[in-house]
């Protein structure tokens, strides 16, 4: 595809120099990348400014380049004023605008995105749509799984996958939207039937600094022009202020406020949740879920909330929200064969570990035994919040490590040990994860329930900036086997 061609009616071009009849074959944000007839965009980064590294993408195969300011080199060059935005768009057209061949379904919040893009996708294959998925556990076309590295990928990952997806007959997308791809314009030029807001939470505040930005930047998602539709909880108090400001149709989801798509009669058990789904001008529907928790409801709600905006049956959607055992990593039942239970899910936040917590005490015979840690280089604000909540919600707390990443994973414990300190709840520091995974389950006792928490589906930890296999599934059958074994010899 000729350059002339990939930067047409794009809005951000400045000043254009050298042949834009060049021939590109591959784009790449990676100066080390080979690539043969490359287009190299100079993204000023955080940490790095891309275009100090340009001189080695052409070495490296590259025979143009998108930049925010002309450099020395003699390549045909694109002067741009956003980088970001302008790889969106190149990326979306060398790929031949792929999402507009599907409907595309946006789900954005602090939680319950990735749960709501996989019941969704099952409502959608039960009403006999090809439907693809893309999130923080992956993409997914039919059943092929794709990995990821981020909750929304890259422009060019992105493109590439929604390529993909089209060209094997996908006719729905539902794709997770993080507050970081919004606000670094990942998605720029595209536009979405359905754009849902699930609830707002203290996360990534190493990043948005303030609650208000974090809001703000979500907020954009649908203020954008790309959203046509939405669906909001009605339940989370920000809802509101989105609601006001919407110029486009909505409906709203919730259990406790008035909304358009309701739950009441919930029942929480071990094994899932039932409640009735209330719809406007239409039956009841009665749902027995095999996941648990109250915030599932919500999830459910969301999903059933874009399946109706979609024209989709309410037995459709019944049979959609059933037919899910479980999502890798949100709460997710191991099967240990032993007389405690151990679950595993993502929670890494202050919310959605109250929610687990709450959600497990409910149904819980014994004790609850919360396992878990603060990520490093991240919002620290949120780790003595994590510690209180921990020493109020559970009977005993092994804090230990997440992700520290580059920094010391004791200065880490001890800010989340200074929010449970005050609790009085019971609790103990073993920063070695699988020692710490180890330690609850060789305490366990009949009817005691472990939550694993932060981690989910990841299979990595992340230490002194490298990551290492570490899969929670994987760790807590080798410690049974060690375990039984050590039992055997005594």
């Amino acid at each position: 595809m000729k350059l002339r061609e990939l930067i047409a009616d794009m809005p951000y071009v400045v000043e254009t120099r050298g042949d834009l009849d060049t021939e590109i074959e591959e784009l790449t944000s990676g100066s080390q990348d080979r690539t043969r007839n490359g287009l190299f965009f100079c993204i000023v980064g955080a940490r790095f400014d891309a275009h100090d590294y340009a001189w080695e993408a052409v070495e490296n195969g590259a025979v143009a380049l998108i930049v925010e300011r002309f450099l020395e080199l003699e390549v045909p060059q694109v002067l741009v004023n956003n980088g970001r935005a302008s790889m969106a768009r190149v990326a979306a057209a060398f790929y031949g605008w792929p999402s507009r061949r599907m409907k595309m379904v946006g789900i954005t919040g602090t939680k319950g995105k990735t749960t709501t893009t996989y019941l969704f996708k099952s409502i959608m294959e039960k009403a006999g749509k090809k439907c693809g998925l893309i999130g923080s556990t992956g993409s997914i076309i039919e059943d092929t799984h794709l990995d990821s590295k981020l909750t929304t990928p890259d422009p060019i990952d992105l493109q590439r996958t929604l390529r993909q997806m089209a060209d094997a007959g996908v006719q729905i997308v539902c794709m997770e939207v993080s507050a970081h791809a919004i606000d670094m314009c990942r998605l720029d030029g595209m536009e979405f039937d359905i754009g849902v807001y699930t609830n707002l939470s203290q996360d990534h505040l190493d990043y948005f600094y303030t609650m208000e930005r974090y809001f703000e930047t979500k907020k954009q998602f649908f203020m954008s022009g790309m959203v046509m539709n939405a669906s909001c909880n009605a339940d989370d108090e920000t809802s509101r202020q989105l609601i006001e400001d919407l110029k486009v149709p909505y409906i709203t989801f919730g259990i406790a406020a008035n909304a358009d798509v309701f739950a009441r009669d919930i029942e929480i058990t071990e094994d899932g949740v039932h409640f009735t789904i209330q719809m406007q001008g239409l039956e009841d529907l009665r749902v027995r879920m095999k996941m648990t928790g109250r915030f599932n409801v919500y999830n459910a709600l969301a999903a059933a909330s874009c399946a109706l905006i979609l024209g989709v049956e309410p037995e459709k959607i019944r049979a959609g929200l059933e037919a899910v055992k479980a999502v890798p990593g949100r709460i997710e039942m191991l099967q240990t064969g032993t007389p405690y239970k151990v679950i595993l899910d993502y929670s890494h936040a202050p919310e959605a570990l109250k929610n687990i917590l709450k959600t497990v005490r409910q149904f819980t015979r014994n004790r609850v035994i919360a396992v878990f840690g603060c990520g490093g280089d991240r919002d620290k604000g949120k780790r003595p919040m994590m510690g209180e909540i921990g020493g109020k919600l559970a009977d005993y707390c092994i804090l230990t490590s997440d992700n520290p990443r580059t920094e010391n994973p004791m200065v880490i414990l001890a800010a989340i040990e200074k929010g449970i300190k005050p609790t009085g709840g019971k609790y103990e520091v073993i920063e070695n994860r699988r020692d710490a995974i180890r330690r609850a389950m060789e305490m366990a006792e009949e009817g005691d329930i472990i939550v694993l928490a932060g981690k989910g589906n990841e299979t990595y930890q992340e230490i002194m900036g490298v990551k290492r296999p570490f899969d929670e599934k994987v760790i807590v059958s080798e410690i049974l086997r060690e375990m039984k074994t050590q039992g055997a010899e005594e």
